[in-house]
């Protein structure tokens, strides 16, 4: 049974449920194609984390965010 995780930043740049549907039909898929993997077996689970929480290089994403914003 395979399990996948995705991580994505929540908040205002949170996928809608309608993108989170498509991550999940088509991850589900690339595992049936790739894998052979059965559809109804495939855990697929996405979690949105608070950009607050989610740090690169030293820096949370909402200061990298902020950065970037002001240096375009």
């Amino acid at each position: 049974m395979p399990y996948v995780n995705i991580k994505v930043t929540g908040g205002s740049e949170a996928p809608t449920a309608e993108q989170k549907a498509e991550l999940i039909r088509g991850v589900t898929d690339l595992l049936g194609r790739v894998l052979n993997k059965n559809a109804a077996t495939t855990v697929v689970i996405i979690d949105e984390v608070a950009m607050d929480n989610w740090g690169v290089g030293g820096e949370t994403t909402t200061v990298r965010r902020q950065k970037a914003k002001f240096n375009s």
